[in-house]
């Protein structure tokens, strides 16, 4: 419900929503498939995505849409589809702004993370050991299957074994696609991102002070002095989670400050939501909850929101359209009087729009030196390429780690 685009229509943009396949559908890598299609080994879902605005470029004239002025926008794995699809240089010229939600996920604390793509040879072992889990030897003899039957032992085998995600198959994706923006190595346009306040918390889990000093040793280094000196990194939130911070926050500020620093001539701009959410479970800033925000579909949500929720809504809805439209959030509320401004997001001039409660505020004042700290560490892991997938293990050991 919350995906409703009524909202956005209304206010003169042409929605389109695709649809494109999922997990073993979707990223599934197997020898013979590479073998019969090398062009396009696996990433399907990914392709999917691409032949629609493919589609949107030969079509979307006939809707009264304009196909020199296309956004594409997701969040979470959408988000990170965007990511993806920025990261490919064959979609030059197919969109032309991009809002990437919740979904530049990494922790200044661990290496990798959600959204790395996996090595091919990996995803083929991964795909061969499925296979063999439904009782089949070849790719023939699994489309005899039928699709219920795949999607009913795929959760099965993900409860054990490793999930099918994006493939690095040098043909649709050929890096780590945020390695591929901070590199300046993707399709080049205005880019707005943002995050909840209280989604996907990063922290170093210790058993003590000494333990926290010790893991800081092997995260930092050399460093793990000065971020031991900040009050920050000492603070217990709970259970002994020590230096709570906002991944996704830290790392799209650290990669927009390197983007503007670069010379980027291309507008960023960041946004952090942090309204109130009414109801009996106290929710909190979750994750997604922006999205009724976003599509001003807050009535069909359960939730008792009340009129400063609607006005704020409105006014996010509005921001989104504006750069949909134009590649600038700023213009008029609906009775004619300016928003407040949005600033793009600078090494020079740090402004984030913050989505509150009752109203939108702009912040200017800065990062604080516990959260530049960290931003450096992710854009050290980053730009070292160290920041390597998950999957990065010797070839051949698969058997031995699946059985870990």
């Amino acid at each position: 419900m919350e995906f409703d685009g009524e909202r956005i229509a209304r206010r003169g943009v042409v929605v389109v929503t695709v649809n494109y396949r999922v997990n073993v559908f979707g990223f599934l890598a197997h020898p013979q498939l590479t073998e019969e299609q090398p062009d396009a080994p696996t990433n399907f879902g990914s392709l999917d995505q691409q032949a629609a605005l493919r589609w949107v470029q030969r079509n979307i004239a006939f809707f009264g849409g304009d196909p020199g002025n296309v956004t594409i926008a997701g969040q979470s794995a959408g988000g990170g589809s965007v990511m993806s699809q920025m990261a490919c240089m064959d979609n030059e010229g197919l969109f032309h702004r991009a809002v990437v939600m919740s979904a530049m996920i990494r922790s200044p604390y661990q290496v990798g993370g959600i959204g790395v793509p996996e090595e091919l040879w990996h995803a083929e072992e991964n795909g061969q050991h499925f296979l063999s889990f439904m009782g089949c030897s070849t790719i023939e003899q699994a489309r005899k299957l039928d699709a219920a039957t795949i999607r009913d032992k795929y959760e099965e085998y993900t409860k054990i074994f490793p999930a099918m995600f994006t493939v690095l198959d040098h043909k649709f994706c050929v890096g780590d696609p945020m390695v591929l923006f901070m590199e300046g190595k993707h399709v080049n346009v205005p880019v707005m991102s943002g995050n909840t306040s209280d989604e996907f918390p990063s922290y170093i889990e210790a058993s003590s002070k000494e333990d926290l000093k010790k893991k800081a040793e092997e995260i930092f280094g050399k460093n793990a002095e000065t971020f031991l000196r900040f009050p920050e990194a000492m603070r217990e939130d709970s259970d002994g989670k020590y230096a709570k911070v906002n991944g996704i926050e830290c790392t799209i500020k650290c990669l927009f400050s390197d983007k503007k620093s670069a010379g980027e001539k291309k507008p960023y701009y960041y946004y952090r939501f942090d309204a109130d959410i009414p109801g009996w479970d106290n929710a909190g800033t979750f994750h997604s909850v922006d999205l009724w925000f976003f599509f001003e579909t807050l009535a069909k949500c359960w939730r008792p929101f009340v009129g400063r929720h609607y006005d704020l809504s409105r006014m996010m809805c509005n921001y989104w359209v504006n750069f949909i439209k134009t590649g600038d959030p700023n213009g008029n509320d609906a009775d004619g009087k300016p928003m407040p401004y949005w600033y793009p997001y600078e090494k020079e001039k740090p402004c984030e729009m913050i989505f509150m409660s009752d109203r939108p505020v702009v912040n200017c004042g800065g990062v604080t030196p516990f959260k530049e700290f960290l931003q450096e560490q992710i854009k050290k892991t980053l730009s070292t390429g160290s920041d390597q997938n998950s999957w990065n293990v010797k070839k051949g050991d698969y058997n031995e780690q699946v059985k870990d």
